[in-house]
């Protein structure tokens, strides 16, 4: 029985349980959530110290501007790549096998539409910078966070030597406190699953999840395509090493992220999982990984797509393909703005609907398999994160 000491071992069999108990005792898997909510809570609580102090350990270690902006370029310019396969995978899909019927969207209603702003380009750049950095700290707006802590940084660079490795030696001091931490977090992981998991079950119904399977199954499709396939690829051509070999010894990250729905609770996992099991540097893993919890959506983008077609189908508008490219266009810049939170995307969703002109009331019909769908597009996002920071550690190993 060794092999139940495996953390995977013991979420998959979270995992499976947690669908047992959530289909055979609904009443009572909706009653334990608190403890699914509480693990959560937990992880989300090291986010903000540990992004902030990476961040700065990361760029302060750099030791100048000139390596941040070849790292920093690279880093950002990866993240949009992968978004843009898995959005344009989604594309191809959709139209090789198309679904949605056309159906009337009388009588649906979709009530978070009403409260959404409309999107403006100047207000999604004006919300990466923080006006106050005590209220982005307290809310977690992590784009924020890490847009001072990278001027933080910087302008440590400019200081007498002695206050740099003061500075550097605290934020050293406090990432590592905060990763202490996520180990004692970590081994809760197989309870937190199986609430979660349970949870979600019993709220959502059998009912309801098999009226919707063929747009799931189209969206699972996708995102397996891009993570078995596009992913492996990217790695393999960028980094010159063996994907699945990597991608295996990383995989408790993208569990962890399929069972909380958050990169951001997900962040402290892959961090002691990319330096403990993928050998990936410290740096690399304390600048990259920050930034694609709030950067790379892949999943994320490739969900958006599939679901805005399903919807110009059941809608009964043809979208051309040029239509579709510029689709797939706003979907990538706009997916930098989704905060790493469950549901956010929802949120995405509507502003996407309204640029494109289709009715929102359609939301209502998709929405109740999000949760479960947020899951599986939460562990791709993940997935490229790892990549992306594997890639970026071996290109700063060949150039050192």
């Amino acid at each position: 029985m060794h092999y139940l000491k495996s953390m995977n071992v013991q979420v998959l069999l979270g995992i499976m349980l947690g669908i047992a108990f959530g289909i055979l005792l609904p009443e009572l898997a909706l009653q334990q959530k608190l403890l699914g909510s509480l693990f959560v809570s937990l992880l989300k609580m090291l986010v903000v110290p540990l992004v902030f102090a990476s961040i700065y350990i990361a760029i302060a270690g750099l030791g100048g501007l000139e390596k941040l902006k070849t790292i920093g370029l690279k880093t950002v310019g990866l993240y949009m790549l992968t978004t843009a396969f898995a959005t344009f995978t989604a594309i191809v899909v959709m139209n090789l096998f198309p679904i949605g019927e056309a159906t009337s969207a009388a009588g649906l209603t979709y009530e978070k539409a009403a409260t959404v702003k409309p999107f403006s380009f100047e207000a999604l750049i004006l919300s990466f910078v923080p006006t106050n950095i005590f209220n982005s700290l307290a809310g977690g707006y992590m784009m924020q966070v890490i847009i001072f802590s990278i001027f933080l940084s910087i302008a440590s660079l400019y200081l007498e030597e002695k206050h740099q490795n003061i500075m550097f030696d605290f934020f050293t001091a406090i990432s590592q406190a905060m990763l202490e931490i996520a180990k004692w977090i970590i081994a809760l992981t197989p309870i937190g699953v199986f609430s979660l998991i349970s949870y979600i079950v019993a709220e959502q119904g059998l009912e309801v999840i098999l009226g919707l399977w063929k747009y799931m199954l189209m969206v699972l499709a996708v995102l397996l395509i891009h993570a078995l396939f596009t992913l492996p690829i990217v790695l393999a051509l960028f980094a010159k090493i063996n994907p699945i070999h990597y991608l295996n010894s990383v995989k408790e990250a993208s569990i962890m992220a399929f069972s909380t729905a958050s990169s951001a609770a997900t962040l402290p996992v892959s961090m002691k999982v990319v330096q403990e099991k993928g050998g990936v540097s410290k740096e690399s893993a304390g600048f990259v990984l920050p930034l694609g919890a709030t950067v790379s959506m892949d999943g994320t983008a490739a969900y958006l797509t599939v679901a805005v077609l399903y919807i110009a189908n059941l809608a009964g508008v043809a979208m051309s393909f040029g239509d579709q490219i510029l689709l797939g266009i706003t979907v990538v810049a706009l997916s930098v703005g989704v905060a790493a939170l469950p549901s956010a995307s929802l949120v995405m969703m509507v502003v996407i609907l309204n640029q494109v002109g289709l009715p929102v009331e359609y939301l209502a019909l998709i929405v109740a398999v999000d949760r479960i769908l947020d899951m599986a597009r939460t562990s791709l996002n993940v997935t490229s994160d790892l990549v992306v920071t594997k890639i970026i550690d071996e290109s700063n190993k060949r150039r050192n």
